[in-house]
């Protein structure tokens, strides 16, 4: 993908480098997103903790621990750093598509702020840990990565290329959208209803409908932002959300599939609703919620 010359955000801090404290796979709050796939993997394959398991916890939001908050701003990255200038571009990208697309229905769009960190961090949902990959924390309206995460993207999932960690960022965003639309508050007043297995079914409509928002970015941003996909750039993409299906990823750690553990998606789900977002370039073709079938 071709970003060069475009805008950068401001809203992005760095801490990496600083001292972060705690550690290990604590986590007070609900973080979201594209965390739990890396929890489960990593831990499998060091910690030999079931991959199943962590699957369903990083998806229900469980887990004690400490809530931290974080005082004021971090600094921005150096200008010489491309990684941190990349996703500084792809945020900014974002924050344009959704202030236009929000104020067209008359609100208001708050941009998260993106923080890099490196090992762990405490947020406002608890101590981040960088095994978790990517996340979304509502309590404090922030995405945080540690950018070794696009190693672990290109070299242990086979999703390599820029848009493949654009479509990272872009899903971590589309989560602050839910919250700002008040989509997250809903799911959760239902969550607290129901057992387990309709709760992990409320995960996965979730996570598809962050799929499907990163798409709308990706059918915005490039017709309106005037940057440009190589050929391939897609592909990468979808190539991302088919390996971080919860049926290729148990598929992989267990051998087995176990349906009604899933929290993300199956992949062929996570690559519909995303296609479903470029195709569309619409969030009201993004409702995840409505019917039966996804």
């Amino acid at each position: 993908m071709r970003m060069d010359g475009q805008d950068e955000s401001s809203n992005v801090e760095d801490v990496r480098g600083m001292s972060g404290g705690g550690g290990g796979f604590g986590f007070g709050g609900r973080g979201i997103g594209l965390g739990g796939v890396v929890v489960a993997l990593v831990a499998g394959w060091i910690f030999g903790v079931n991959p199943l398991t962590l699957l369903g916890l990083m998806g229900s939001g469980g887990g004690g621990g400490q809530v931290v908050q974080q005082q004021g701003p971090a600094p921005a990255p150096p200008r010489n750093d491309a990684e941190a200038r990349f996703v500084s571009r792809i945020l900014r990208s974002t924050e344009v598509v959704w202030t236009d697309i929000l104020r067209a229905s008359g609100r208001t769009y708050q941009p998260p702020r993106l923080v890099l960190f490196s090992g762990s961090w405490p947020t406002a949902c608890g101590q981040g840990d960088a095994a978790m990959g990517p996340f979304y924390c509502p309590n404090d309206q922030k995405v945080y990565i540690d950018l070794r995460f696009y190693d672990t993207l290109e070299r242990k999932l086979g999703a390599p290329g820029q848009f493949a960690q654009a479509y990272v960022i872009a899903h971590e965003v589309g989560h602050h959208v839910q919250n700002q639309l008040g989509i997250m508050q809903r799911v959760d007043a239902l969550r607290s209803r129901g057992g387990e297995a309709q709760a992990n079914a409320l995960s996965v409509r979730v996570e598809l409908q962050a799929d499907c928002f990163a798409g709308v970015w990706a059918n915005r941003s490039q017709k309106e932002q005037g940057w440009r996909l190589d050929p391939g750039d897609i592909e990468t993409a979808l190539n991302a959300a088919a390996q971080i299906g919860d049926d290729t990823l148990q598929r992989k750690s267990r051998g087995t599939v176990v349906p009604e553990t899933f929290t993300h998606g199956t992949s062929a789900q996570r690559v519909g609703w995303f296609k479903r977002g470029v195709e569309g370039g619409s969030v009201e073709r993004c409702n995840t919620f409505e019917g039966r079938d996804l």
